[in-house]
């Protein structure tokens, strides 16, 4: 066994940051909270955690020029996973408050939850079912229960999509292509399945 991976949960003021630095320390992981560009330069993998507004969240990205650290990233081969906020700032384009560019390293737009007449923010639990095997999702069973709190989803390509869950209708909750990984719901609230989606990130790392 070599040492443990560390990840760098990214840091740009919107996010519970600390509750996903706990989760990962619970499944193994060194984790730091940081922008410092040396240590997200020498980690071995990246979280892009997020609450809150996309297009402010863009700008603080931005202003703290984590775009070209996550694309230096991406291009080192290096794993990155977004939660809630993050997985959506990972594509191309959201239609928030006005509309927002977002880091394009995934293909698709960010939209709103089809709720279908249901109150928005959706916040609960919700049963994902998984489209394809992934490493991300390896030993989750179908219908795995996950804590949702959004009021915009991904719309991923088919080649993107690994895991729809459902709100009024049918929508991805799960995307990724190469090491680019996000979730929108909360793995560090989620329970066993968080949790073991957490390691096999981890592992991912490795």
């Amino acid at each position: 066994m070599g040492p443990e991976p560390a990840i760098a949960v990214l840091d740009y003021g919107m996010g519970n940051l600390r509750s996903v630095e706990k989760a990962l320390e619970k499944v193994g992981a060194r984790a730091t909270v940081t922008a410092d560009e040396s240590v997200i330069a020498s980690s071995d993998g990246l979280i892009l955690p997020g609450v809150g507004a996309f297009p402010k969240a863009m700008e603080r990205i931005r202003e703290l020029e984590l775009d070209r650290m996550l694309d230096e990233a991406v291009a080192r081969e290096v794993p990155v996973l977004g939660i809630c906020l993050g997985l959506q700032l990972l594509f191309g384009h959201s239609v928030e408050q006005g509309g927002a560019d977002g880091l394009g390293l995934l293909e698709g737009d960010v939209v709103e939850v089809p709720a279908g007449g249901r109150k928005v923010p959706h916040i609960g639990w919700a049963q994902v079912s998984w489209e394809r095997p992934t490493p991300l999702t390896e030993g989750l069973r179908p219908g795995e229960p996950f804590y949702f709190v959004h009021s915009f989803v991904v719309s991923p390509t088919d080649e993107e999509l690994i895991g729809t869950a459902e709100y009024g209708g049918r929508f991805a909750c799960v995307a990724g292509r190469g090491k680019v990984w996000g979730v929108q719901f909360h793995p560090e609230k989620s329970s066993t399945a968080g949790l073991r989606l957490l390691s096999n990130f981890k592992e991912i790392c490795s």
